[in-house]
């Protein structure tokens, strides 16, 4: 039986990177209707590269059906949305006066560990409205991070599979040979 050379990559909504990405996502959009002055070019910006950095996820996953090429490409976008994002956020925070957490402030680590739990992904819309501008900044901030170490583990492990599978037209090549050969 010939392999399809037309595989399905499964759903991206079940990849952690892209359930990270869809927290920052409604956090961002959050955080630009209350911390942000209506008017200010920032909160298009800042929602806009929130939203890439999601749907690049989705629509990767979706361009590697016919091409593991556009899929890496895809991904390095979202991954650069989210950069510019976290530029935005640290921005907002140094003109402010505020602390970007590090690993010397006392609430790193627990930041750090909220967002990887699942309690984040269950429960960070109930948490919102208790937090200030400081804390939603760091929290996305360190989010942001994650969803940078996850996608680039992603582009390592799409990059890998397009050294091992090849193109679209490498597999439907192999598979014709494959027809041919078999009469």
């Amino acid at each position: 039986m010939p392999q399809p050379f037309l595989p399905h990559y499964g759903n991206p909504r079940n990849l952690r990177v892209y359930q990270v990405a869809e927290v920052i996502y409604d956090l961002t959009y959050y955080f630009t209707q209350h911390y942000l002055h209506r008017g200010d070019r920032t909160i298009d910006q800042m929602v806009q590269a929130a939203r890439s950095g999601k749907q690049n996820i989705i629509e990767g996953n979706e361009a590697a059906t016919t091409s593991l090429e556009s899929n890496i490409k895809l991904t390095n976008v979202a991954r650069a949305s989210l950069a510019e994002l976290l530029t935005d956020y640290e921005d907002y925070l140094r003109v402010r006066d505020l602390p970007l957490w590090d690993a010397t402030h006392p609430r790193y680590e627990s930041i750090r560990s909220y967002a990887r739990s699942e309690d984040l992904l269950q429960g960070y819309k109930d948490v919102l409205p208790r937090l200030t501008a400081e804390e939603l900044c760091n929290l996305t901030i360190t989010l942001i991070h994650q969803a940078d170490y996850l996608l680039g583990r992603l582009l390592q492990s799409q990059q890998e599979r397009f050294l091992r599978d090849g193109g679209i037209r490498e597999r439907m090549s192999k598979e014709r040979r494959e027809a041919r050969r078999r009469g």
